[in-house]
């Protein structure tokens, strides 16, 4: 009997770029009552995806935000108590998948998505091509990267965090 190879990489008849270019609109919301033990009570904000890009595209060269930071500065933007941490991580990654379609479209310039780091500095394993390829590009800018137990963090990363 032959085996047969089935590719179970996640493929969508959705373009990355039309996902974060979708019409949509910031909104401001009670926090859920499940989420308040952690985020406390007040307004919680749901971003857009262009939103959370733009503010990955000011992060310069050579420099690093936490996924904490802009969420902490989406919230402020809105005048929101809180942004969705959900909602955020997968908008980070339509974000970061947009780059790289856009990449392997020819284009140089894309979002600088391996500049956002998890707490700790961690990186972040959901990105294109995981923690290796993010190391990758954060050492082609003069970060030191390192393996850290079963993840990768970039060594004395508050240093070179972006102050919004």
């Amino acid at each position: 009997m032959r085996s047969k190879i089935v590719n179970t990489k996640f493929t969508s008849r959705t373009s990355w770029r039309a996902k974060l270019e979708k019409q949509q609109e910031p909104k401001i919301v009670d926090v859920p009552p499940r989420m308040q033990r952690q985020w406390g009570e007040g307004k919680m904000l749901i971003p857009c995806p262009r939103d959370v890009d733009a503010l990955v595209r000011e992060v310069p060269r050579g420099r690093l935000v936490t996924v904490n930071q802009i969420r902490a500065r989406l919230a402020s933007e809105y005048g929101a108590d809180c942004t969705c941490p959900m909602v955020t991580g997968i908008f980070l990654r339509i974000a970061a998948e947009t780059a790289e379609e856009d990449r392997e479209a020819g284009k140089s310039c894309v979002t600088p998505y391996w500049r956002v780091l998890r707490g700790g500095g961690r990186l972040n394993e959901k990105y294109p091509g995981g923690v290796v390829a993010q190391a990758r590009q954060l050492k082609g800018e003069g970060h030191e990267v390192k393996w850290i137990g079963k993840g990768c963090a970039v060594i004395d990363f508050e240093q070179r965090l972006v102050s919004w």
